[in-house]
């Protein structure tokens, strides 16, 4: 089973760069989308040439902000859309489709701002989402996967010393929170098998940081921890353009 995940930075935009035939190659049986950026509406007429999935998505009630969704190729028993608190589900920042054996989860993490004002909400959120996830973990094992909006060790991201505790996504608070939540019962897909790796699948869009390759990993693919004998890659696809994320993938046997 193939899984990808990506932060679309806007689907009208990517699907006019040529999203229809990335779809195609990719050959995957689930795509989780974030910041579509788009009403529900939108996002189904900008996918409407994309054949043999079904699509979840949920938007904002801000037009043009936040929004996720799922492609999918296998008809889900149930789909869930925010985690049951109104404060944060009105950003739609979280899709959940149910099948007999595992959930599978798309997130949009909130981002804590340039000016860090958004980081006492992003604590709050960071509590309700783990809450969320472990009550799903109570039924069966869960695949988180989505931009978490953070970086969670020095190695995620290129220049560690520099951002730490001055940037949005590399504060101790936000690392903290990361840290929490794989102590619930959670896996890093890519960190463990790649203990060593440097990837990267977020890039500024300033001073070439993506030809320089000066970037950080915030998309992630959290397994429950029953799932990770499962877990036969997890790779980010760094050569895949139409914004400034690139997809990241899991694949499980």
């Amino acid at each position: 089973m193939k899984l990808i995940s990506w932060n679309v930075n806007g689907v009208r935009a990517v699907a006019k760069k040529g999203f229809a035939e990335q779809i195609k190659s990719w050959d995957a049986d689930f795509i989780c989308l974030q910041e579509t950026k788009a009403q529900d509406d939108e996002v189904r007429q900008a996918l409407a040439d994309i054949k043999d999935y079904e699509l979840f998505p949920s938007s904002a009630i801000r037009k043009g902000y936040s929004g996720t969704g799922i492609l999918t190729r296998h008809k889900p028993n149930n789909v869930f859309f925010g985690i049951g608190k109104e404060e944060h589900d009105q950003e739609g920042r979280v899709v959940t489709a149910e099948y007999d054996d595992f959930f599978v989860l798309t997130a949009y993490i909130p981002n804590s701002g340039s000016d860090l004002g958004r980081l006492d909400y992003r604590q709050t959120w960071d509590k309700d989402f783990r809450e969320y996830l472990n009550k799903l973990q109570k039924q069966k094992p869960v695949i988180a996967c989505g931009d978490f909006n953070v970086a969670h060790q020095p190695i995620d991201l290129a220049r560690p010393k520099e951002n730490y505790n001055k940037t949005s996504g590399y504060t101790q608070k936000e690392i903290d929170g990361m840290i929490e939540l794989l102590k619930s019962g959670f896996t890093d897909s890519y960190r463990y098998l790649k203990p060593e790796e440097k990837g990267y699948s977020w890039w500024s869009a300033r001073f070439g940081a993506r030809q320089k390759n000066i970037g950080w990993r915030i998309d992630y693919f959290l397994v429950s921890n029953p799932l990770i004998t499962s877990v036969k890659d997890s790779l980010i696809l760094p050569d895949e353009m139409g914004s400034d994320h690139c997809p990241v993938v899991l694949v499980l046997k």
